[in-house]
């Protein structure tokens, strides 16, 4: 949600519960089917990396089809890398704010990138692979629509890919969100004038604040856990059976908690 967030969609997380039981009606519906796209994108993603498939140029292509497969975008040629010019900012390439490379230039950058992601020619740190791997995806833009959310998808399936996470639990949209015009500016910069290092540093930092949060947020969890199993207790009869439900989606958590840590 986030993430489409930065790219002007206006939908809740209760908006999408109610899309994806068919009452599409009192939500905004193009946001939340952006937002739903993005969820089948992503699960699409892990299962394939958990299926062994490398993180590659199809892979990335096949993701892309999914998050565009409908709704918003659906015209501009989902899956498919970009065969025609294209610009940031201003009404054409003369006014713009920054002209990716041109399309006879896109499979060649994008074939570089895909080596960097394989550590051809040396290996580079996870964190600052995925750094400079999201830039350099931004820069080449190379689809017609959907590079932002696609090019901050790639950073948690490299993450999963190299076996940093177990679960896409370090999701730095809220970080780029609060901080959107330094993102943005920092993105270009580095393409004007080079600055990797402020770059990196700005990246890590993300990592640290969302690293924080989310530990904070599993922290909460497991006491809000134990608050409603101490409430349910005080039910009388019926505590056993509220007592075997709540432990079944306590033990999930938990679970899932526990194979991030580990990893």
């Amino acid at each position: 949600m986030l993430s489409s967030q930065i790219e002007g969609t206006q939908s809740s997380i209760s908006d999408l519960p109610l899309y994806e039981s068919g009452d599409g009606d009192r939500v905004p519906f193009d946001d939340v089917a952006e937002v739903s796209r993005y969820v089948a994108a992503l699960s699409f993603g892990l299962e394939r990396l958990r299926g062994g498939f490398p993180l590659s140029l199809r892979l990335i292509g096949e993701i892309h089809g999914v998050l565009l497969a409908g709704g918003r975008g659906s015209e501009r040629t989902p899956g498919e890398f970009r065969r025609s010019r294209s610009w940031i900012g201003g009404t054409r390439p003369g006014n713009a704010l920054f002209v990716p490379p041109p399309p006879d230039h896109v499979m060649a950058c994008l074939g570089d990138l895909e080596l960097f992601l394989h550590d051809r020619p040396g290996r580079t740190p996870t964190l600052i692979k995925a750094a400079l791997a999201h830039v350099q995806f931004e820069t080449i833009h190379p689809f017609l629509d959907g590079n932002g959310r696609l090019g901050r998808f790639l950073i948690t399936f490299l993450l999963c890919a190299e076996e940093a996470l177990s679960q896409p639990l370090l999701y730095l949209s809220l970080y780029f969100k609060a901080n959107r015009q330094t993102y943005y500016d920092l993105l270009q910069r580095v393409r004007t004038e080079g600055v990797w290092e402020e770059w990196l540093a700005f990246f890590l930092e993300g990592v640290i604040a969302t690293s924080s949060q989310a530990t904070d947020t599993a922290r909460r969890i497991l006491a809000l856990f134990e608050t409603d199993r101490l409430r349910i207790e005080a039910l009388g009869r019926v505590a056993h059976v509220a007592l075997r439900v709540h432990a079944c989606c306590a033990a999930g958590f938990c679970c899932r908690r526990a194979r991030s840590r580990a990893s």
